[in-house]
């Protein structure tokens, strides 16, 4: 009965080990995959910073808060919102935004 005992420790011992080895192991891919996210939403944010400064004449003599009146301004026109709402929608459905 001791054997049997013993045995049964050392394989819940083994399991335990294992455990916190695939625990380990879940939190590095879980921080990767959060270095990936960031990086993705880092690269997006530069890409589209420089789309926008590509339309704005002199944008280094323009404040954080001119480029936001001058996006609400672009954005209050009549039909961009539904532009974007449709643009959305078409990628979400996978459809091309052009045919």
């Amino acid at each position: 009965m001791n054997e049997k005992l013993e045995k049964l420790n050392r394989e819940l011992a083994k399991g335990e080990a294992r455990l916190r080895r695939a625990q380990h192991e879940e939190k590095i891919l879980e921080h990767q995959l959060k270095q990936l996210t960031r990086k993705e939403r880092t690269h997006r944010l530069c890409t589209r910073g420089a789309i926008l400064e590509s339309f704005l004449t002199r944008p280094e003599v323009l404040t954080d808060d001119d480029v936001m009146d001058i996006l609400k301004q672009a954005f209050s026109q009549t039909g961009i919102k539904e532009t974007v709402a449709e643009s959305v929608k078409s990628r979400v459905t996978g459809n091309p935004l052009t045919k």
